[in-house]
């Protein structure tokens, strides 16, 4: 079974770039490197990997594009380009020519929910499709109805859900989230990462019973065929390490079919960033 894990980072450390990664988090404030995930894929049966940007800069775009070149097991990159600059389609340019470069990603789980329908960010997002580039969409629940409307304006542009679009799981509540994730669902140009689920729980307490209600629910919503499977490694590292994110999900995968369960671990992500390696 091709397994994928479609959602991790590599940085090296810098307290005043990484200043999202705080003194609470000294787990995580350390280089992250290809060389530390290998032994860790290796372990879990992980063929290979898609490295997503962290930091919003060319230069991160950069340097995860230097490691996926010398590193065959990153299958895939998700970078950062400005979205809302008016050299978009010169940098989009640029970027086609590297292969393992698949889609872009922006912060807008930092950014207030208007951010969504600046008309230049709009721009950004409709150039994307002529490329072939995907747009994974990091967000909290307060952006789900901006972004339902991006989703809507955006038909043929692939988009994919980060973090199940980090409910309240660590205080069990689900408000809006459940109905407006069904809504989104509704369109088949999106998908959805089973990633990022224990750092919303409780960091050191959290149980498989406090996770698996929102995995039935995007199971409800999305079915198996738009789901994929994303360790967020080295975050995961804040409420539990790999193997453990990747038990997690292997109990829960367990109950469906062979044919469902391998297009969670790997055919989807394979499929929605049209990996060419």
């Amino acid at each position: 079974m091709l397994k994928l894990d479609s959602h991790q980072h590599f940085w090296k450390f810098n307290p005043i770039k990484d200043n999202w990664i705080t003194e609470e988090m000294e787990v995580i404030r350390h280089d992250f490197l290809p060389s530390d995930l290998k032994p860790l894929l290796d372990a879990n049966g992980i063929h290979g990997c898609i490295a997503v940007q962290a930091d919003q800069s060319e230069a991160e775009t950069n340097f995860l594009l230097g490691l996926a070149r010398d590193y065959d097991f990153i299958r895939g990159v998700v970078g950062w380009v400005d979205l809302c600059s008016d050299r978009i389609n010169e940098r989009l340019d640029y970027y086609s020519q590297f292969p393992k470069l698949r889609g872009f990603r922006h912060i807008l789980q930092a950014e207030p929910v208007e951010f969504i329908r600046k008309s230049e960010f709009q721009r950004g997002i409709a150039a994307l499709q002529s490329y072939g580039f995907t747009y994974d969409i990091l967000i909290y629940p307060k952006h789900l109805p901006q972004s339902l409307k991006l989703i809507q304006d955006n038909p043929g542009q692939l988009f994919v859900i980060d973090h199940l679009a980090k409910p309240d799981i660590k205080n069990g509540r689900f408000d809006t989230w459940d109905a407006e994730m069904k809504e989104i669902a509704r369109y088949d140009h999106v998908f959805c990462k089973l990633s990022g689920m224990i750092t919303e729980a409780h960091l050191k307490t959290w149980r498989k019973e406090d996770i698996f209600p929102y995995m039935d629910k995007v199971f409800e919503s999305f079915g198996a065929e738009r789901l994929m499977f994303g360790s967020d490694w080295p975050v995961c590292k804040l409420a539990g390490e790999y193997d453990v994110v990747c038990s997690l999900v292997d109990e829960y995968l367990s109950k469906l079919s062979m044919t469902e369960q391998e297009l969670v671990w790997g055919k989807n992500a394979e499929q929605f960033y049209n990996l060419v390696n």
